[in-house]
């Protein structure tokens, strides 16, 4: 077999660039809109007191460290089995054996389509959730400027960011666009670049009250906001079905999903009078998506990865093969071996792939509060996601609709998917037939 030459490489991927740049070409004609606020007459969600357990919520360990057991019963929103302890799978006739080795505390494989979850382990376990939690960040802010727009930070921005906390450089009394900040985010879990967004959002009391609210109005209720970027405070929790939520919203909004699934991008350095301003490459922590200390997983598509003290380290991913789409989320791994939570990620990803059609649903990823039909939480067990999900795609917000893209192109960059762009032209979820 011929060696492929780096310029056989630069030529497939002009091609993959252009292919993709006109799959998206429809999207410049979709003009962004704002998030819809929940609705007033919608029933408030469970949440506990800053600091204070809430239903299904064991006292913490400390500042925000999480219980050492799941509760005997926790949320049943989804579905009855997602509120029990411990790992729920319905398996059928020819369906795999889940992976060995699983250690997280917490996991969850869905159907990002149909809403229909495969399997799980402590679904509705409040834990703490680290930096996965800027998928509610972003999908909250990000709707509310565009992404040419410029700001100059200023001190009082960057006020206020935990110890320690990862950032992507971002200097004062230098501009950036909308953007920038978002690949900041995304690629580098930047708090500061978190934090300068929260700022221009009215601050960061104003954009925890944010995400609270659409925390609710998607219904996750496992979900306490305390801190915008995720970083250790007592009394924030989430779940891994939350995350799940979160993830499977987002992604309905374009500039949601291009930048989750960026690799790699230039981000401004500081403005210096009388000097050029430079940039400098950025690389996304997400290390399923760039192959950095694991194998790069195909079809990867984003979407978050985190790491604190009190969560461990967390991931929230989407991936699709062919024509399925799946979403995993996996809290903490107890097997401290490095890249633990991208491994045991892939695995759940492997198996739900393999697992489809030979294991009945446990549970189902439920609507928005607002969506049409109202409040379902699924507890009845029917194939609530078909229905529910249907309105998701009608009330998401950004442009885009509902296309999927694998392939990231951001500042000329392009991500190949294992030498494949995986593209999605249709809005989803799709509704399928009932299954006898």
């Amino acid at each position: 077999m011929p060696k492929t030459t780096s310029q056989t490489v630069r030529r497939r991927g002009a091609a993959l660039v252009a292919a993709s740049a006109a799959l998206l070409l429809p999207l410049a004609a979709v003009s962004p809109a704002l998030a819809a606020p929940p609705s007033p007459s919608a029933p408030p969600a469970t949440q506990p007191p800053s600091g204070r357990p809430g239903p299904g919520q064991s006292p913490s360990d400390g500042k925000g460290r999480p219980p050492k057991q799941p509760p005997a019963k926790m949320s049943e929103v989804g579905g009855e089995l997602l509120g029990r302890p411990g790992v729920q799978v319905r398996p059928e006739a020819g369906a795999p054996a889940l992976p060995k080795g699983l250690s997280g505390d917490a996991w969850l494989v869905a159907d990002a389509e149909s809403g229909e979850v495969l399997a799980a382990k402590n679904a509705h376990w409040r834990l703490a959730p680290a930096s996965t939690l800027k998928m509610l960040f972003a999908d909250t802010v990000l709707p509310k400027f565009p992404k040419e727009q410029q700001h100059k930070v200023v001190a009082s921005d960057l006020e206020g960011m935990g110890e320690g906390s990862s950032q992507v450089g971002i200097k004062e009394e230098s501009t950036y666009s909308v953007h920038d900040l978002w690949l900041g985010v995304f690629l580098r879990s930047g708090n500061d670049a978190v934090h300068v967004l929260s700022a221009m959002n009215g601050g960061v009391e104003q954009t925890v009250r944010d995400m609270q609210a659409h925390a609710e109005e998607l219904q996750a209720e496992d979900t306490h906001v305390v801190t915008p970027d995720g970083y250790d405070a007592d009394g924030q929790v989430s779940s891994a079905y939350d995350l799940t939520l979160f993830a499977r919203s987002g992604l309905q909004k374009k500039d949601f999903r291009e930048y989750c699934s960026t690799a790699t991008a230039q981000f401004p350095g500081e403005e210096k009078k009388g000097k050029k301003r430079e940039s400098f490459g950025i690389q996304n922590t997400n290390r399923l998506l760039t192959g950095q200390g694991v194998p790069f997983y195909k079809g990867i598509a984003g979407v978050k990865n985190g790491s604190t003290t009190n969560a461990g380290n967390t991931f929230t991913g989407v991936a699709q093969h062919g024509d399925r789409k799946l979403l995993v989320t996996v809290m903490n791994p107890q097997t401290k071996e490095p890249n633990e939570v991208y491994k045991e990620s892939a695995a759940l990803l492997d198996w739900g792939f393999e697992a489809v059609g030979h294991v009945k649903p446990v549970g189902v990823l439920v609507p928005p509060r607002g969506a049409a039909g109202g409040r379902d939480t699924g507890k009845s067990g029917g194939r609530a996601g078909d229905k529910a999900q249907a309105s998701v795609a009608d009330s998401a917000t950004g442009s885009g609709g509902g296309l999927w893209t694998a392939v990231g192109i951001t500042g000329g960059s392009l991500v190949l998917l294992a030498g494949a762009a995986y593209v999605v032209h249709r809005r989803w979820p799709l509704r399928r037939p009932p299954q006898p």
